[in-house]
């Protein structure tokens, strides 16, 4: 373990800084290679998840775990190599919340990818518009272009992601 922490230096970290400890707890660390941004508003999205669950919402729970999974606290750990259907799943944890999260506007799939592969996220754009192309068939998403609705596989160029009906 690292040394003890203090208000100033956030929970204690275990050596490998996978994990914070809380309490004499271990708990999974965030993926420390998300950048700021996207990890605010998915810490944002986890926070209102958590007054949902406190006040019963449906669906609440489920908004949680895809803020969490998203995030690297649940799920394929992110310290491991990031393919395989966990990582699919997180990835579409990360377009769910962040699209939650921005339910007024749109994401890029390269906000997704940005989130969850650290600096190697250009290599993971096939990937994220894989994974937006099942979500899209299951209507949690919509994908835009120049804001009509297409079909994420036969586009060309870039695109946009919205909230579906189904989500």
């Amino acid at each position: 373990m690292t040394k003890d922490s203090d208000a100033t230096d956030g929970p204690q970290l275990t050596e490998d800084g996978h994990h914070v400890v809380i309490d004499g707890r271990r708990w999974r660390a965030t993926d420390p290679t998300i950048p700021d941004s996207f990890r605010q508003e998915l810490v944002d999205e986890l926070m209102a998840a958590r007054r949902a669950v406190k006040a019963a919402e449906p669906d609440a729970r489920r908004r949680v775990n895809d803020a969490k999974t998203a995030l690297g606290e649940r799920g394929a750990p992110w310290w491991e190599e990031r393919s395989g259907e966990d990582f699919d799943a997180r990835i579409a944890a990360a377009i769910r919340a962040l699209v939650r999260k921005r339910s007024e506007s749109s994401i890029c799939p390269s906000d997704v990818a940005r989130t969850v592969g650290g600096e190697s996220w250009r290599t993971l754009m096939p990937e994220v518009r894989r994974v937006a192309a099942d979500l899209a068939d299951a209507d949690q998403i919509v994908v835009t272009q120049k804001g009509s609705p297409v079909g994420i596989r036969d586009a060309r160029g870039p695109v946009r992601i919205v909230r579906g009906p189904s989500l």
